[in-house]
């Protein structure tokens, strides 16, 4: 059995349905979830030498909330990674394990560089910005239509929040876009960290998108692509 260690929780979000909507997607790939609020416990069990974790998943939005306009959420929702964390989950990747960093996942983690070099974007307070919740239409790119993650698929409309003007490292290729703001924005991509692998998936704000039928379609090929070793593990 694959397992994945899900790093859960935070504001402004049902992370808990979300995240248990994620374990069932993935069950039926033969993925094992356990889902985890206290991430640094989670991220101390993943350092540990004795526990095997093939995927880590990161749907949370957990960040250092430093503007002033955050200040009234800080005391019970701020979270500082720390260097030493941040290692632990880029070395994991690095080392060959996957990593899902969905929806607010680019938001997470500010305080820490390696954690934006790793997914392939982060959250630019000055900048960053999606559309009110509403329905989108979500594009398979060129280089999407022959990709193992969205091979064969459509390009097709969801409710969602479409994340935008991110800063976005200059190597991501985009699986998935979506329009506005006067630009195309990347909403999936897909990439190689050392020995392991990321794929990025901005879309996710709620349970209407996690059970949409190509998202769900989407999140299932990218657990299988992220875990390639699996398929040496079968009989």
């Amino acid at each position: 059995m694959t397992t994945n260690l899900v790093l859960s929780g935070g504001p402004q979000h049902d992370f808990a349905a979300t995240s248990a909507r994620v374990g069932e997607l993935l069950s039926a790939e033969g993925i094992d979830s356990v889902v985890e609020d206290d991430l640094h416990g989670a991220i101390e069990c993943l350092a540990d030498p004795h526990v095997t974790w093939d995927l880590v998943t990161v749907n949370a939005l957990r960040w250092s909330m430093g503007a002033e306009r955050f200040s009234p959420l800080r005391h019970d929702g701020a979270f500082v990674l720390t260097a030493d964390e941040a290692d632990v989950l880029a070395a994991h990747v690095r080392g060959g394990g996957g990593l899902l960093a969905l929806h607010a996942a680019v938001i997470c983690f500010d305080t820490q560089p390696a954690w934006p070099a790793t997914v392939g974007a982060s959250w630019d307070w000055e900048r960053s910005a999606h559309p009110p919740l509403g329905e989108i239409l979500v594009t398979v790119t060129d280089i999407g239509r022959g990709h193992p993650l969205t091979a064969g698929l459509e390009s097709f409309p969801i409710v969602d929040e479409a994340y935008g003007f991110l800063r976005e490292e200059p190597d991501i290729v985009p699986l998935l876009t979506a329009d506005h703001g006067g630009r195309t924005h990347p909403l999936l991509w897909a990439r190689q960290v050392g020995e392991g692998r990321v794929v990025t998936d901005l879309l996710g704000h709620d349970l209407s998108s996690l059970t949409h039928p190509t998202h769900a379609e989407i999140l299932r090929r990218a657990a299988r692509w992220v875990t390639p070793h699996r398929d040496e593990e079968q009989p």
